[in-house]
């Protein structure tokens, strides 16, 4: 299944809270468990938000990855289907 995880920053966050972001997303980027694809992540380019393409057929993997974000970043996971068909 797919998902579409948007991030968007908290307010109010030190600097010392965005050297442990940027520790916990190398982190992530580094180690993504098995079982889950990224499969592509963009950013606004207004720099509010960041889009993640995920795929598991485990929920629970959504969850463990969320987790020590979480202080730092308001998500949302909306489950997504790919669209077909619209084109030639």
């Amino acid at each position: 299944m797919f998902y579409m995880l948007i991030s968007r920053t908290r307010p109010g966050l030190t600097g010392d809270d965005f050297a442990q972001l940027g520790k916990l997303a190398q982190g992530f980027y580094d180690g993504i468990p098995p079982g889950l694809v990224l499969h592509k992540d963009w950013a606004a380019n207004d720099g509010s938000r960041t889009f993640a393409l995920l795929e598991t057929e485990d929920p629970a993997l959504l969850e463990e990855i969320q987790a020590p974000f979480r202080p730092y970043v308001d998500m949302e996971l909306v489950p997504v289907t790919p669209v077909t068909g619209w084109t030639k």
